[in-house]
């Protein structure tokens, strides 16, 4: 559905809105980020605004601050103590303290480092009762006493209203050089207060994701197919969220500009909150680029090795199939099992494990759930898998200390020792018993902890539904790792980070998605995904690129077709995948990183600089003003076109066995492919990382 009045990255020519001046005059202005993720890490709001920093600070300098809540653990580990720099923000915080309500200031400990302002919501506690009167009496909105978080909310928007005011009553004179951008409903409040009282500051309002969107979807609700059948007030107030609405709404009516993360959104956020959006402003990463394209296939290749030595602990006694012709697929977030698509994958993992084996393919894949979930402690049997894959570790270590002696001895003497005699008789019995301790009576677990509530856990049931009980016969393995991952854990001593890195395809088949970290991540990382047109990452691929499936990203259709043909779909992707050579995946995993580069603040960060543009244009446009439509100046190359060495034909590029000689892609060039690709983005964006001159060809890293 397109979005006639948002500017977004939707064309060939991908329009911007053109200014007077190329930059703002940025040492006049103050612009402050409000969210209630600084230094607090909730959801993903955080990742968004800890990676945008950087290229914050590089454009605004000194005049860059970010406020939240204070939260003392949080403060302490994270911030660095300072004074502020501006002398309006020492005099709007003094007079804050002077009253009793704790303001809290330093720079924030991460790339970037940004200034950040703290409000101790705890010490202002006591005008709870007053400021909750005055949102009333200024918009007619109440708040029940029970809703601590929405209560927190106000008292965090109360107190950043007053810090403005007082701020803009300083020294500044009588310029109006403040431009303020709020994420989400919690900072909500601060923007209706501040405009409410008619403070003089440029507002910028973003939802990531509507707050009754997430609590239908959350319900199972054909959410996409009834967007304009919902009576939203009714929906809000059957699941007691109404107060939380209204203060969105209001949030979204009251900012000069309202903007939101994709396209999808952008259609959400008009039948939810009855505004379109006037930017889509996609969330991007910190990009690093590698001196040479074979260092993260490196990289992918170390990081194999040890989720492979996961596998054999885990599959001990079972492991009949070749750890060399395994991939491994994955799916993470939130246990959120419609929303993030969980229900999907199952059924189509049943569906290619039925494939593989009619096709007596000699692959198989094991797929892990990375979905935190209520446990009590690790399954015994997975702790035991591991500990007899270190037993036969180091039984093989000593009997080949043993073999290596006799055979160097017998070489020093000029003989070729006798094999049938180098090993002796406690040899042959120590490797008997490290054998016999490998047998096993029951099936490989598909989960690695216990679960506290395992009859009624949406995949372990669904698990049981389809079938995949990870017995000899089955082509696809199931592990579900109930429990966000870390390198400390005694069982999968990876970080998630090294851990995508392992893999060879993320799956994410998501119902509702704002964005999508997940798939951007592992493109990033050059691992290729699956992603859906109902996710903001999706409808974003879709548009840049001209044959996303080319580069790795594969893009379910969960918009326009049915439950039945989207699960079908997707299992003919992951089928595909599979029928890939080793060397076609090392080409795909090239290209999918070359996408990153798309995916970078640097990049994505102008989408952020139009919207305050935009918003000091209506908040003061004798002092701001945007040029007519007329002349808006075109930014070329936003779009990726198909890799020349693609066959031009679908039919063409899918194969029917899995069996191919390397010798056809004679014809790929991964220097000059990766040439074409970089001239597609604008020059005056091109980023610094990638180098002059020819690169490496990259190595066989393996799959």
């Amino acid at each position: 559905m397109p979005l006639s009045r948002s500017l977004s990255m939707t064309s060939l020519s991908g329009l911007l809105p053109a200014w007077e001046e190329d930059e703002l005059p940025v040492e006049d202005l103050l612009l402050f980020e409000v969210a209630w993720e600084v230094t607090n890490k909730v959801g993903g709001i955080y990742t968004v605004i800890q990676t945008k920093a950087k290229v914050t600070v590089d454009e605004w300098g000194e005049n860059y601050y970010m406020m939240g809540p204070y939260y003392e653990h949080n403060y302490k580990t994270q911030v660095e103590d300072c004074e502020p720099p501006h002398p309006a923000i020492r005099k709007a915080m003094d007079s804050l303290i002077h009253n009793g309500c704790q303001v809290h200031f330093g720079r924030w400990l991460i790339e970037g480092s940004p200034y950040v302002i703290l409000f101790d919501i705890g010490s202002a506690a006591w005008n709870l009762d007053r400021w909750k009167g005055d949102l009333w009496e200024s918009c007619h909105i109440g708040l029940p006493h029970q809703d601590r978080e929405a209560n927190d909310a106000l008292l965090l928007g109360s107190l950043i209203a007053w810090f403005f005011k007082e701020v803009l009553t300083d020294s500044l004179g009588d310029k109006p050089n403040v431009v303020a951008h709020f994420h989400e409903w919690q900072a909500g409040p601060g923007l209706i207060l501040s405009r409410s009282r008619k403070i003089p500051l440029a507002t910028v309002f973003t939802t990531h994701a509507t707050l009754l969107g997430r609590y239908l979807c959350a319900g199972n609700a054909d959410f996409y197919n009834n967007l304009g059948n919902f009576d939203i007030d009714k929906e809000a107030g059957e699941r007691q969220i109404y107060h939380r609405y209204c203060l969105e709404r209001a949030a979204v009516h009251c900012a000069h500009v309202f903007t939101t993360v994709s396209q999808i959104t952008a259609v959400e956020a008009n039948h939810m909150l009855h505004r379109m959006p006037d930017v889509v402003t996609p969330n991007g990463l910190n990009v690093k680029k590698f001196s040479a394209m074979h260092e993260f296939q490196n990289l992918h290749s170390t990081s194999k090795v040890r989720i492979q030595e996961f596998v054999r602990g885990h599959f001990y006694g079972h492991l009949d199939f070749n750890l060399e012709k395994t991939l491994f697929f994955f799916i993470a977030g939130r246990y959120e099992f419609s929303n993030k698509g969980a229900d999907i994958f199952l059924e189509s993992l049943s569906r290619l494990n039925y494939l593989l084996r009619m096709h007596r393919d000699d692959v198989t894949v094991v797929v892990f759930f990375i979905m935190p979930a209520k446990t009590n402690n690790f399954n015994v049997e997975s702790l035991k898998g591991q500990a007899v894959r270190k037993q036969l570790w180091d039984t093989a270590h000593t009997v080949k200390e043993k073999f290596g002696k006799k055979l160097y001895d017998a070489l020093l003497k000029g003989q070729i020792p006798d094999m049938d005699t180098i090993l002796d008789r406690d040899d042959f019995t120590i490797m008997k018993r490290a054998i016999f301790a490998t047998q096993r009576h029951g099936l490989p677990p598909v989960t690695t902890h216990n679960m506290l509530d395992d009859t009624t856990d949406p995949i372990l049931a669904n698990i049981r539904r389809v079938g995949l009980f990870n017995s000899r016969n089955d082509r696809v393995k199931v592990i579900f790792h109930p429990e966000f991952l870390s390198s400390t854990s005694p069982l999968l001593p990876m970080d998630y980070e090294d851990f995508v890195r392992g893999c060879n395809l993320g799956v994410f088949p998501s119902y509702y998605e704002p964005w999508g970290y997940t798939p951007g991540e592992c493109t990033v990382m050059g691992i290729p995904s699956v992603t859906t047109n109902l996710s903001g990452f999706g409808c974003f691929m879709e548009e840049h690129v001209s044959d996303p499936t080319a580069y790795g990203i594969y893009i379910v259709d969960r918009r326009f077709r049915s439950p039945e043909e989207s699960c079908n779909q997707l299992t003919q992707f992951m089928f595909s995948f599979c029928q890939q050579s080793r060397r076609q995946r090392v080409i795909q995993r090239n290209r999918t990183e070359r996408l990153s580069d798309l995916l970078d603040w640097r990049y994505l960060g102008r989408f952020y600089i139009s919207a305050r543009h935009m918003a000091l244009s209506r908040a003061f446009p004798e002092k701001y003003k945007m040029e007519s439509t007329a002349s808006l100046r075109q930014t070329e190359g936003f779009r990726y076109p198909r890799p020349y060495s693609v066959p031009p034909s679908p039919s063409a590029s899918i194969h029917s066995t899995p069996h191919h000689s390397d010798d056809e892609d004679e014809h790929y060039d991964e220097d000059e492919e990766a040439e074409r690709d970089r001239v597609n983005i604008k020059s005056p964006f091109l980023l610094d990382g990638v180098p002059e001159g020819k690169k490496k060809q990259p190595g066989e890293a393996g799959n």
